[in-house]
C-alpha cells in the first residue's frame, strides 16, 4: 500500500480512473464519495485545515508513481461535494479555498467542553492562543486548531451559555472564560 509518510493511502488512489471525473453518474457518485472520505481522513490525520484549490503541491491533487493529477474541475468537484455535505466550507465567493471541517463546528464544542472538564477548566480563564497552543492542548484535536474553527466553535458554546467570550486589545489577548 502506498504512503505519503505516514498516512496509509487507499487502493482506489493507484487507479489512473479516479484521477479524472467520471462521466457516469453512478459512478461519479462513488468516485466522489471515495474522495471526500480520502480529503476528510488525511486532512483530519495530517491537522490540515484549508485546501487552496490551485495548490499543485498538495499530496492527495497527484500521484506520480502512476503519473495522474486531478483537474481544476474535480479538485473543485470533490470539495465542493464536501461543501453540500456541511464538512467543508469556501473561504472565498471565487472558491480558492476551502475550511476542511472533518469535524463539524458542534463537534469542536464538544471536544472544547470534554477538554475543559479533563483539564479542570470549569470557572477559569485562557486565551484563545492557549486553547490553540498551550501545554493545556498538547496531545488533543486543540492543538493547532485553525483559529476561523475554534472561534466559530467558542461562539457557539458563547450562545449556549457554556462560556463568556471577551476581548482583547489584540486578537493574541482574546480570552474565553469557561462556566462551571
Amino acid at each position: 500500500m502506498q504512503k505519503l509518510g505516514d498516512f496509509k493511502l487507499p487502493q482506489f488512489f493507484n487507479y489512473p480512473p479516479y484521477f479524472t471525473l467520471q462521466p457516469v453518474r453512478d459512478t461519479r457518485e462513488k468516485q466522489i464519495q471515495l474522495w471526500k472520505d480520502l480529503i476528510l481522513d488525511y486532512c483530519k490525520t495530517q491537522n490540515v485545515f484549508v485546501i487552496a484549490v490551485e495548490d499543485q503541491d498538495f499530496p492527495l491533487f497527484s500521484n506520480p508513481a502512476i503519473e495522474r493529477s486531478l483537474t481544476h474541475e474535480a479538485r473543485e468537484a470533490f470539495l465542493s461535494a464536501l461543501v453540500s455535505q456541511g464538512r467543508a466550507e469556501w473561504l472565498d465567493k471565487n472558491h480558492r479555498k476551502c475550511l476542511i471541517l472533518w469535524h463539524r463546528i458542534q463537534e469542536w464544542a464538544n471536544i472544547i467542553l470534554e477538554f475543559v472538564k479533563e483539564n479542570g477548566l470549569e470557572n477559569s480563564v485562557m486565551t484563545v492562543e492557549e486553547i490553540r497552543s498551550g501545554p493545556e492542548s498538547r496531545g488533543t484535536e486543540l492543538h493547532g486548531i485553525d483559529r476561523t474553527i475554534l472561534m466559530r466553535a467558542l461562539k457557539l458554546l458563547e450562545q449556549k451559555g457554556k462560556l463568556a467570550i471577551f476581548k482583547g486589545t489584540t486578537a493574541d489577548d482574546e480570552g474565553v472564560k469557561f462556566s462551571a
